[in-house]
């Protein structure tokens, strides 16, 4: 028989490794991306998670391509399946997330099953399907209602719906147990700066100010909210545009192999949750994933940190001095330009009032 000290320390331990242990949470376009990173996440730390899309085995499977034959099958039973093997719970809801009716059925059946709602993500998002990879970042005057309705459909009228219809939930598990409920809203640094299309920028800014507005409301019954800004993220869609040959037109030129992985957004997402103070002395605020790296103490799958999109150290090698532009200097400068990029640029963030001034620079 073990003696007590031991049986204390094997329990902190296990503590320690899911200190999500008996949390619920919500993740709606959990199939892929950044929602089924979340979702991932939250299953290694030990939370039970509702894995709601509308790529599932009994409905069909939406917008599969080519690359899900590398990453395997996107359905919401699949993440829910990798979320139990990932230690937590995964409970797979298929529900489209721009009809508010299935997603107050699935508020009921966590209220019917679970009694509590400790964490809601609402993760999903849509483009037009009829729209080349290229032209996400065309004109607004030629892309179209299309673009419009995609982005403040699912996107931003989805995300409204699911904090809508979750929010009473929340408020009664702080209420019964003396916990504070986060909603965590999936933003971009599009919500600051000009990003991608005009209709994109719109529809993250907004989220950003739902945030911050139901913040005002909820703060009286302890429920916080964030809005989430991860980086350029490894996304199943995004590595088929690559896998295509078309992300340089798509991204503008990004470097995809230093994108962070959608699990990089989780880990975010469950320091936060260890860190109630933060997120109420924080809520209604938006949060940059690399800089919560920072901040909080976590890394991603690599052991590697991100530099924030308004770091030197994102915009230098990215637009100020790229490969490209470095091989057009007089041959006595590249040296020196390519070694102060790679090793001497400093992580220096950018005031958002500089940042949010205009678009970044062309790569």
């Amino acid at each position: 028989m073990l003696p007590i000290r031991a049986l204390l320390l094997a329990a902190l331990r296990a503590a320690a490794l899911k200190p999500l242990a008996g949390r619920v949470a919500l993740v709606t376009g959990a199939s892929r991306g950044i929602g089924k990173g979340i979702a991932l996440e939250l299953g290694a730390a030990g939370a039970t998670v509702y894995c709601a899309a509308r790529s599932s085995r009994a409905t069909g499977l939406s917008d599969d391509r080519p690359v899900a034959d590398a990453v395997g099958e996107l359905s919401v039973e699949r993440t829910a399946e990798l979320v139990t093997e990932a230690g937590g719970r995964g409970v797979s809801v298929p529900c489209d997330c721009n009809d508010e009716n299935a997603i107050e059925g699935v508020i009921e059946l966590i209220r019917r099953d679970e009694g509590r709602l400790d964490v809601v993500v609402p993760s999903a998002f849509a483009t037009p399907p009829t729209l080349a990879d290229a032209s996400f970042r065309d004109d607004f005057w030629k892309q179209g209602m299309q673009m419009w309705d995609c982005c403040h459909g699912v996107g931003l009228r989805g995300t409204y719906a699911t904090l809508l219809k979750a929010t009473p939930l929340l408020i009664e598990t702080a209420q019964a147990h003396e916990v504070r409920p986060l909603a965590c809203l999936i933003s971009s640094f599009g919500g600051q700066a000009y990003t991608f299309n005009v209709a994109y920028g719109v529809g993250k800014a907004a989220t950003d100010r739902l945030a911050r507005d139901a913040a005002a409301q909820l703060s009286k019954h302890n429920v916080d909210t964030v809005s989430l800004y991860p980086g350029v993220v490894a996304t199943e869609g995004n590595l088929e545009i690559e896998a295509r040959g078309e992300w340089a037109a798509a991204s503008g030129g990004l470097d995809l192999s230093k994108a962070e992985t959608p699990q990089f957004s989780g880990r975010a997402l469950v320091a936060l949750l260890a860190n109630p103070g933060y997120c109420q002395a924080n809520s209604g605020s938006f949060q940059v994933v690399a800089e919560l790296a920072s901040e909080l103490g976590f890394t991603d799958l690599d052991g590697s940190r991100a530099a924030s999109i308004r770091s030197l150290q994102y915009l230098v090698p990215n637009f100020l001095l790229t490969d490209a532009k470095i091989a057009a200097l007089p041959a006595w400068q590249r040296g020196a330009a390519r070694t102060f990029r790679d090793e001497y640029t400093p992580d220096y963030l950018l005031p958002w009032s500089v940042f949010s001034g205009g678009p970044p620079p062309e790569a």
